[in-house]
């Protein structure tokens, strides 16, 4: 991930990427030292087991706590979403025009997409067909079955 890349969030959204990296650093990364430490005690490093499965999850948490940084540093809270027409925050009601199933999704930056509570990042081939689309609008999506269309029933 790029420096200058943003991340558009939920301010919920935020709030959680901060209360992860806080556990992180202030729980964690502390209990990962300690088992460092104990598995230093027990001798010999080059055939340690714990030392190195210790070193593993301490590499991980590292990992972790850098994204977040750099994640919340990059942070654009969304506003309350234009209701006039698709966008970031958006909550969208669509018809497939093939089927005529109808679902609801959230749009959100992609650190807060979870396609089982149907929140789909902005870069998804689905929002990317409708953001900026009003009500009564079709949009076409590109998927790897093929292209299909959306119309946008509802905004809120």
């Amino acid at each position: 991930m790029s420096s200058a890349e943003e991340i558009y969030i939920t301010q919920q959204g935020l709030e959680d990427l901060k209360k992860e990296l806080e556990y992180l650093q202030q729980e964690k990364r502390p209990e990962v030292i300690e088992s460092l430490k104990e598995a230093r005690a027990l001798g010999d490093l080059s055939e340690n087991a714990e030392y190195d499965a210790a070193r593993n999850e301490q590499d991980e948490v590292e990992t972790k706590i850098a994204s977040l940084t750099m994640m919340i540093k990059n942070a654009v809270v969304i506003e309350s979403a234009d209701t006039d027409k698709v966008s970031i925050g958006s909550t969208v009601q669509i018809e497939y025009t093939a089927d005529k199933e109808k679902e609801t999704y959230t749009i959100v930056g992609s650190a807060e997409a979870d396609p089982f509570e149907n929140k789909i990042s902005n870069s998804s081939p689905l929002a990317v067909a409708i953001l900026g689309k009003k009500v009564g609008d079709v949009g076409k999506a590109t998927s790897p079955n093929g292209e299909y269309e959306v119309k946008i029933i509802s905004i809120n």
